[in-house]
């Protein structure tokens, strides 16, 4: 066991890597969210967080000063940037879309993994099936419509001409269903089908597998966090939410059987939020990921804290990433520890009524102010004077967490 299990002091210096889920969108969105919801919920819980711009640095990221239970922490984050791979894996017309569809559909139901992700929760299987379901209905709207108009301008039309009647109806519909599909897609920023769609495809295309394009990526942020470990903060914390902790797994194992984790200096931790490790560790050829789960779960240099909630549908909640995929060590399982933000409880009747149907803005609410916050708080963790080990070195999983192995692939062969 290294040093770090038996050292707890306050943290001064804090250094946070942030590693978004499949999004498209500029990190300066994950800023704007850290100041306005750390400073409703620095009012809520009487301590003071103050978010500084950070200039000129080569990352994406900005610098905070924590006030909370009187002492003063300084934690510099960076946001692991992923967003341009993202966009160019969204970068397809709507027919190539509709073909990514039935080879996403087809690699779930074929390998069997659909089957036995909706053993664990429904909730985001239907939040996987949603795009599917959407688009084929979006298909046949759009032609039943163009259907419609298409046959009114053959029956006015026919009347001089059969033929050119005929002609014109085809010509009509197609183009009518052409525009209704373009026009799907221009409102899918409200919509969000195009998004998951392209979301749940990214993996599903390789089978499990981390595209080349990933792996280099993933190096890099491995390469970040191993320069923090050598500087003289107390702790390094990485985060991983949605997709980003199943990349997260990856890039902190890596670390480890590289030997670039220090048994000494700052503690690097892990947390994971929101998780959807099933909807990749799942698939034949996610013999890498697998892998990595059974490393991390084991070791004991890096402390391992795993959050979900049941009433974010988005997420495998209280699922235990590495049981459930089948790759528990037999002895010595360490990590994750898994419990619940418990969200109907943390948040006020008033405020789970206003936000319960939103499935997307649950999803980031890990990220955001609780009005009846309990021991989960996303300010203190970033900006408060306990590491994440010793904040939860007494803190028991959740009791009605999901430990049993689902998976029907479990080779950890990458």
């Amino acid at each position: 066991m290294s040093n770090h299990a038996d050292t707890s002091k306050n943290v001064r210096r804090r250094r946070v890597f942030y590693i978004p889920g499949y999004d498209p969108i500029h990190p300066r969105r994950y800023r704007e969210l850290y100041r306005t919801e750390g400073a409703a919920q620095a009012d809520i819980s009487g301590y003071e967080i103050d978010l500084i711009g950070r200039q000129g640095a080569a990352t994406y990221g900005w610098q905070v000063l924590g006030r909370i239970d009187g002492h003063e922490v300084e934690a510099e984050f960076d946001v692991l940037v992923w967003s341009d791979i993202v966009r160019d894996s969204m970068q397809l017309n709507i027919a190539q879309t509709y073909l990514m569809m039935a080879r996403t559909a087809w690699t779930y139901i074929s390998t069997g993994a659909l089957r036995r992700l909706m053993w664990l929760r429904k909730g985001p299987v239907i939040a996987a099936l949603y795009p599917v379901v959407a688009l084929i209905l979006q298909l046949v709207l759009a032609l039943i419509v163009g259907g419609i108009l298409g046959g009114l301008v053959e029956w006015i039309v026919s009347g001089l001409s059969p033929l050119l009647g005929s002609i014109l109806g085809w010509m009509v519909m197609l183009a009518i269903a052409a525009a209704l599909l373009i026009w799907f897609r221009k409102i899918d920023n409200k919509l969000f089908i195009y998004y998951l769609m392209h979301d749940y495809s990214y993996s599903a295309s390789t089978k499990g597998a981390n595209p080349p394009e990933l792996e280099a990526r993933m190096a890099q942020f491995g390469d970040q966090i191993a320069e923090a470990l050598a500087t003289d903060v107390d702790e390094v914390l990485v985060i991983g939410h949605s997709s980003g902790a199943h990349l997260g797994v990856s890039i902190l194992s890596d670390l480890l059987a590289q030997g670039r984790v220090p048994k000494t200096g700052p503690q690097l931790n892990f947390l994971t939020l929101g998780q959807v490790v099933p909807m990749v560790s799942f698939l034949p050829k996610a013999g890498r990921l697998r892998r990595d789960l059974h490393l991390l779960s084991q070791q004991d240099q890096i402390a391992w804290v795993d959050v979900t909630a049941p009433g974010d549908g988005c997420a495998f909640a209280l699922c235990d990433p590495v049981s459930v995929s089948g790759v528990a060590p037999e002895r010595g399982k360490r990590w994750p520890l898994v419990f619940s933000a418990a969200f109907t409880q943390s948040l006020s009747p008033e405020r789970w009524a206003a936000l319960r149907w939103r499935f997307f803005r649950l999803h980031f609410q890990y990220l955001c102010a609780f009005d009846r916050p309990r021991d989960y708080d996303y300010f203190q963790i970033t900006a408060g004077p306990k590491t994440l080990r010793d904040r939860y070195r007494d803190r028991r999983p959740s009791k009605s967490r999901i430990d049993v192995p689902a998976s029907k692939y479990r080779s950890m062969v990458p």
